[in-house]
């Protein structure tokens, strides 16, 4: 497994520019501008280079080639640096809560969910004090969605009243960091904004071309809905097709992300890559391939049928990603370049992360890379294991007759063809296997069955989709010189939109018939940090170089990281075991409290009502994957929870947490109340009518004070400020986050 420079030179490029990029990403607020070092050592870098080109010996080729490398770890962080918008002096940042309105323009596609639109809006103007002045920033807004609102549109202009807030933190133990998220796409402020807040007052899209893409993918998506017309079929194809998953439900996407073919909805290299295959496969079978000007031709129509896809899918970032890196391969076959697919690879990355450094933080970015890194050098390996096709030919006899013979021939090479794509799909798993617990904490054991099937099928959906696209394109060409021809001819594409829908619909069954079959093949709740990423992918890298050259150093440090990740495991369920802690969790309109110790858990909603799927999902199971707890009950109500109550009387509840009460009031207090003291926390919900003094009476003003996600903003807004100046301390976990108490606090 030894590198062999010449051939990857971009892979010494690349490393260094990575690792400035995640420098920055880890203690960038804490660096001063690198514009001028970087202007420095790259002039450094020319004089040396041109010292060392009239020396003949390796020591000043050497001190070029690590003065190089330390220029692109330099630009790594510059340009990182630079591309970190909220950086700049005018940034929303800046302005506060003292914006009074500004001016955005839609960036980026509308989410379509059950109450509301999601949408990304480019800040280029505000008013601050009645003046306007630039601006920028990006904000998430949503705005509700009815039969009175339109959907916001990729180039609206709109003029909005009022300031947006920075993006949230984790509300609960646990919780996707969607502010993080945010910020890697130099988003830091988020708004739900209502219909009389904001007025539509022009139409400049940021990009043309990308307006034009966003149009051509809905038109291409009215042919589906035109044609396909089953709803979860036609959401199907559209999601498989153009990567517009917006009508695809809840249940169709958690059965593909159980059994592992989630990529297959998501427009990316696969597609692309059947695209790339088509047109080679295509242009072998034209004579003359061998000539130069032939190979820049077929070239070019390759690049041109790459790119226009991506065009018509609406230059989304997953398709780019896909075209820029076949581009690097077609370009590398016409010209003849004699490059490894680890070069191209590395030269795709190179140019994408100079263009945008945060998109090495991309999830879709680390895991396309990674599965083709893997695919490339794995494959052919794992494929190499078993020769099928040699195998069956081998149980060809002489006396045999014809019809045997060729039986052994077919079944030799369909048993190959089953064989390589298991190859392609464990490949691609070994190398995004340690992303894959870390970003979505499971592993479906199906995938091989699952991905044996579903991508053959889901492949040839994929022609058949496009084929009705370009029919449906040619008889509305036809029809507009001749109307009467093309409802004729409209029976071509109503045959095979047919054709598209059952293989859909096969597509589909199947992958819920592989979750019903094999329920027990998800293995979820799987926590791992980090440091035990990198601990799992060293192990993984460390085996695969004791395989190649096997040498049994490599295999000791693969056991002393195994070691490692175990030590990490266990070190961290002693830490766990004895933590406890009260919980009072951040759901919107909700009362739900959580008593912890160690793994175990008991959840109860107070307000007696169970919580729904979503709630539990998003708001519960993180915290409950990240403690690896494994017993966890939920209870409705407290006559139902084991943990000591007692109601005072009827707005008022005592609970018992190691010794001390909490105190949950809902209602207004009455004068026969008995006063407590030593409280842990007091809980208000549901608005409760209670006083600062009589608070302060009857419990003193230690214990904080805790508003509930159950009160509404305005009363915590005005209660806020009594409790604060009566002595008390607040807590708002609508605004802050849950709030916490841990034993011995």
């Amino acid at each position: 497994m030894v590198i062999k420079w010449a051939p990857n030179a971009f892979i010494r490029l690349v490393l260094p520019l990575m690792a400035g990029i995640l420098t920055y990403l880890y203690i960038g607020s804490q660096l001063p501008d690198f514009r001028l070092l970087l202007v420095g050592l790259v002039l450094l870098f020319l004089l040396v280079q041109f010292w060392a080109a009239r020396r003949t010996s390796p020591g000043a080729t050497d001190a070029a080639g690590l003065l190089a490398m330390l220029v692109l770890y330099a630009a790594g962080l510059t340009f990182t640096q630079q591309g970190t918008e909220s950086r700049a002096p005018d940034h929303l940042y800046r302005f506060g809560n003292r914006v009074e309105f500004y001016r955005a323009v839609v960036d980026d596609y509308t989410v379509v969910r059950p109450a509301t639109y999601a949408t990304t809006v480019r800040v280029s103007a505000v008013r601050v004090a009645g003046q306007w002045g630039p601006a920028r920033g990006g904000i998430r807004v949503s705005i509700p969605r009815d039969d009175s609102t339109a959907a916001p549109q990729y180039g609206d202009v709109w003029l909005v009243r009022g300031a947006p807030a920075p993006s949230k933190a984790p509300l609960n133990p646990g919780e996707f960091d969607y502010r993080r998220y945010l910020a890697y796409h130099q988003v830091y402020h988020q708004q739900f904004i209502h219909p009389d807040q904001y007025q539509r007052i022009a139409i400049a899209p940021p990009s043309q071309l990308r307006a034009m893409a966003m149009r051509a993918a809905r038109v291409l998506d009215g042919v589906f809905r035109q044609y396909v017309h089953a709803k979860r079929e036609y959401a199907l194809a559209s999601a498989l097709v153009l990567g517009i998953k917006d009508e695809v439900d809840q249940e169709t996407k958690q059965a593909y992300a159980n059994t592992g073919t989630t990529h297959i909805m998501a427009v990316s290299g696969l597609q692309v890559g059947l695209l790339f295959g088509a047109v080679t496969w295509l242009l072998s079978l034209l004579p003359g391939r061998r000539e130069r000007v032939f190979r820049l031709l077929t070239a070019l129509l390759g690049l041109t049928v790459i790119w226009s896809y991506a065009f018509l899918t609406g230059l989304s970032a997953s398709v780019l990603r896909a075209a820029v890196m076949f581009s690097f391969i077609i370009i590398a076959r016409a010209t003849g370049r004699q490059t490894s697919m680890y070069n191209l690879l590395a030269v795709a990355a190179f140019f994408l992360l100079c263009y945008d450094p945060y998109l090495l933080c991309d999830v879709g970015f680390q895991l396309s890379f990674l599965a083709v890194l893997s695919i490339v050098y794995l494959q052919p390996r794992i494929a190499g294991w078993f020769e099928p096709e040699e195998y069956f030919l081998d149980r060809q006899r002489p006396w045999q007759s014809k019809a045997v013979q060729k039986s052994w021939k077919w079944l030799g090479k369909g048993v190959n063809y089953i064989w390589q794509a298991m190859a392609l799909s464990l490949a691609a798993q070994v190398a995004t296997f340690p992303l894959g617990l870390f970003y979505f904490h499971q592993f479906p054991l199906s995938f091989l069955l699952s991905n044996l099937v579903a991508v053959p099928i889901s492949s040839g959906a994929v022609y058949v989709g496009l084929l009705l696209l370009v029919l449906k394109g040619a008889v509305a060409l036809v029809g507009l010189a001749s109307p009467g021809i093309a409802q004729v001819l409209n029976y071509g594409p109503k045959g095979v939109a047919w054709l598209f829908e059952r293989m859909v619909w096969a597509f589909n069954e199947y992958i819920f018939w592989i979750g019903r079959s094999m329920p027990g093949a998800l293995v979820s709740g799987i926590h791992v940090t980090t440091p035990q990423v990198w601990l799992i992918g060293g192990v993984l890298l460390a085996v695969l170089v004791f395989i190649a050259l096997k040498k049994l150093p490599w295999l000791a440090v693969a056991c002393a990281l195994l070691g490692l990740f175990a030590g990490s495991r266990v070190w961290a369920a002693h830490q766990l075991a004895p933590d406890e802690q009260l919980v009072i969790y951040s759901i919107p309109r909700r009362s739900v409290v959580g008593f912890w110790h160690g793994a175990a858990a008991e959840i109860v909603t107070v307000d007696s009502l169970p919580l729904s799927e979503t709630e539990r999902t998003y708001r519960i199971v993180p915290g409950i994957i990240q403690r690896d707890a494994r017993r966890v009950m939920y209870r409705q109500g407290w006559q139902r929870s084991q943990v000591p109550t007692a109601v005072a009387e009827p707005g008022l509840t005592l609970v018992v947490w190691r010794g001390r009460p909490v105190a949950f009031i809902n209602d207004r207090l009455s004068g026969a109340t008995q006063p407590a003291s030593g409280l842990t926390a007091i809980v208000l919900r549901r608005n409760a009518r209670v006083q600062p003094t009589e608070l302060a009476a009857l419990f003193g003003t230690a214990a904080p004070i805790v508003f509930d996600s159950s009160c509404k903003s305005w009363y915590v807004l005005r209660q806020d400020s009594l409790l604060r100046a009566a002595g008390f301390q607040t807590h708002d976990v609508t605004l802050h986050g849950a709030f916490i108490v841990r034993a011995g606090q």
